[in-house]
């Protein structure tokens, strides 16, 4: 049993877990930390306070929580029965919103918020392309930009993924198998290109889009900016290259922004509760199973998110 160890910290009974291609990453291509192992995975969380802190306000044993916080190699994660977190990590789950949707959000809403609030500074009436909208990241950008009152295009591999990003909202639907990208983007746009791309695919991709964002517009990405990036034609066109990391504040040590993030998941959690935001969750698998849940993300071509369950 994980003990209390600052005064700030709160003990959650967990009852889901969110699983993230960076859980697959940490196990097969070695943990962020050195000396990390033995190392329980999993950022994203969902469940019951089990105790506070001395100093903790605003959170009671019995409130229902959900955070990404741990999973990294250093602090313990979510795969497992009870952890410890930091209060002010944690946002309250409205009523309303179950357990499995809640785990499932985290990661993914904090990723999509930065890149496009944070980073791109994306406002009403702008003209978004979010990569891999079906993606569990993608299908919550979708969301959130509709939210902000932006019109969105965005990629698909099928028929069914394009109905699915057709029920979040998507303006402009791609097939990337069939329909040159940057192009379909430019007749979207009348040739203007959009106001914002957001990379969630990374390599070639990323280079690819370049043509499609307009001049003083801004390309946002998850992975790293390829080497054979051409940044003669981003210059040229004065295109603002931002990168997004949600796991920054945990490497770091950064305290106030894993506040920012808990701020990101109670606004997140309204529009939830309201109906407004959905956080597709695809398989639901019980602890014992968390092998299979990798070998499904590994597979490829997820739709959404995959939890595990107590």
């Amino acid at each position: 049993m994980p003990e209390i160890i600052s005064p700030l910290d709160i003990r959650v009974r967990l009852e889901a877990a969110g699983v993230n291609p960076v859980d697959t990453k940490l196990r097969t291509g070695g943990l962020l930390f050195p000396d990390g192992l033995p190392a329980i995975l999993g950022c994203d969380g969902a469940g019951t306070v089990d105790a506070v802190g001395g100093d903790v306000e605003g959170i009671a044993p019995g409130d229902k929580v959900f955070f990404c916080y741990g999973g990294l190699g250093q602090q313990a994660g979510n795969y497992a029965e009870y952890t410890v977190v930091p209060s002010f990590a944690v946002a309250k789950i409205p009523h309303g919103v179950e357990m499995a949707e809640a785990a499932a959000a985290p990661l993914v809403l904090i990723t999509a918020w930065e890149a496009l609030f944070d980073r791109a500074r994306m406002q009403a009436g702008d003209k978004v392309f979010v990569h891999a909208g079906a993606g569990g990241v993608g299908h919550v950008a979708i969301q959130l930009a509709k939210l902000a009152g932006c019109e969105v295009a965005t990629t698909v591999s099928d028929a069914a993924k394009a109905s699915f990003v057709s029920s979040l909202g998507a303006d402009c639907i791609i097939n990337y198998r069939e329909q040159d990208v940057a192009q379909a983007l430019l007749d979207w746009t009348g040739g203007h290109g959009v106001d914002i791309a957001f990379d969630t695919v990374g390599g070639a991709a990323f280079n690819q889009l370049i043509p499609a964002v307009r001049v003083y517009g801004d390309l946002v990405s998850i992975l790293q900016i390829p080497a054979d990036a051409d940044l003669k034609t981003l210059r040229l066109r004065n295109i603002r290259i931002s990168q997004e990391l949600m796991l920054t504040p945990m490497v770091l040590g950064l305290n106030d922004a894993l506040a920012h993030h808990a701020d990101i998941l109670a606004s997140c959690a309204g529009w939830m509760a309201e109906g407004k935001l959905k956080v597709h969750v695809s398989h639901r698998l019980p602890l014992v199973q968390a092998a299979e849940a990798h070998r499904l993300i590994a597979a490829g071509s997820m739709t959404g998110k995959i939890v595990l369950q107590q």
